[in-house]
């Protein structure tokens, strides 16, 4: 059998650095064999100048919206956005399957192996069964209307239907959007739908996220009224949205709470302590560029490491980033929090990203037996895939 011996200035295996007196052996698949001293490697090095890392896990991402590139302008705010996505999203159709090609080939040389994407429905999926990106597909339900909870869950499941009857680099669940747009029968469908399952919510944007929860005002009202709604939809519970809509998830799912960009410290407790009775994990996802774009706001990081929360990287969509680039999500973190270490949000792009999308039998770190692929980091931090 052929192997791959790879050395650069520091290998991180997913967990740690090693210094430049290793190497990491790959059988001619890519698959991790061991990590050797230089002196115990042979000849037939390959080497590489910067960081050698595990492929990177891109935990949410919008594929299909990758035809707003450039549409939407920045620092809109959450509710402005999320119109102009509504009013904006249709196109012609071969334009959007041309710009989600090109997305996903643009993640893939970016060495990015998994992706948790959103998807509100199937047009995705011709792009994926050809991709050697591996997907977690999120369908997306959206439902402010009890009445109507029933029939909204069956036409999701029809679009889950379709990615579970194709590739196997694939797993499909059904997922809420967010607090703001998903009533209570909903929310009790999805948690029936979705027993030992990976569930992602878009989660604390905006403050008007909490005071539609605590007080039934704020500027979703205003959204609301444009949607042809008099007055919110959703109970006043006096609490802020997180406490109020993650109890509906009880039956050991796995939830990705995306963005957390006005997430409190009572908030994060309040999550971890939910989680250890009810769920199998929760994993905060940071988007720190499309935070920018948006609210042009970074998320409270520092209280997430503080309480020790499971921390996540997204990009999401080319309507709120300018590139699909875990790299360069890592890269900006670096800019506004210098004083994280870099081994720190190294892991939260691999082996965490991979343990969330449940995917870490495989991906996320350099460890025998896995196929995690390759990720170059430059001394820029710039990123080139290796394998």
């Amino acid at each position: 059998m052929n192997y791959r011996k790879f050395q650069a200035d520091k290998i991180f295996t997913g967990f740690e650095f090693l210094d430049p007196g290793h190497v990491l052996i790959m059988d001619e698949d890519g698959k991790v064999m061991e990590i050797l001293a230089e002196m115990d490697a042979g000849e037939g090095i390959e080497r590489y100048r910067g960081i050698l890392c595990p492929g990177f896990i891109n935990a949410h991402c919008h594929l299909e919206l990758s035809h707003l590139k450039n549409t939407i302008p920045p620092h809109t705010g959450l509710i402005p956005f999320l119109l102009d996505v509504v009013s904006k999203r249709d196109h012609d159709q071969s334009l959007i399957l041309d710009c989600i090609e090109n997305a996903e080939k643009e993640m893939e040389l970016e060495g990015i192996v998994a992706v948790g994407d959103i998807c509100n429905t199937s047009i995705t999926l011709e792009t994926k069964c050809k991709s050697k990106i591996k997907w977690n597909n999120f369908i997306e339900v959206l439902g402010m209307k009890d009445e109507k909870a029933e029939a909204n869950l069956l036409h999701y499941e029809g679009i889950l239907d379709a990615f579970n009857c194709a590739a196997t680099n694939m797993k499909s669940s059904l997922v809420p959007h967010a607090p703001y747009s998903i009533s209570n029968k909903t929310f009790e469908g999805i948690n029936n739908r979705t027993v030992h399952s990976i569930v992602s919510m878009h989660s604390q944007e905006n403050p008007a996220e909490d005071e539609l929860y605590a007080k039934g005002t704020g500027d979703f009202i205003r959204l609301f009224n444009k949607l042809g709604l008099a007055e919110s939809p959703f109970p006043v519970t006096g609490k802020s949205s997180l406490q109020s809509c993650l109890p509906y998830f009880n039956k050991q799912q796995r939830i990705i709470l995306v963005h957390n960009t006005f997430t409190s410290a009572e908030d994060i407790v309040f999550a971890l302590d939910h989680a250890r009775e009810h769920l199998s994990g929760v994993h905060f996802c940071i988007c720190a560029n499309a935070n920018l774009y948006i609210e042009n706001q970074m998320p409270p990081i520092d209280l997430l490491i503080k309480n020790q929360a499971e921390i996540i990287l997204g990009t999401d969509s080319y309507s709120s980033n300018w590139q699909l680039s875990i790299a360069a999500e890592i890269r900006t973190i670096r800019k506004e929090l210098p004083e994280i270490p870099l081994q720190c949000i190294l892991q939260w792009a691999t082996i965490n990203g991979a343990r969330a999308l449940e995917r870490d039998d495989a991906l996320g770190s350099f460890e025998p037996g896995k196929k995690p692929g390759i990720v170059l980091l430059d001394n820029t931090l710039q990123a080139k895939k290796i394998i």
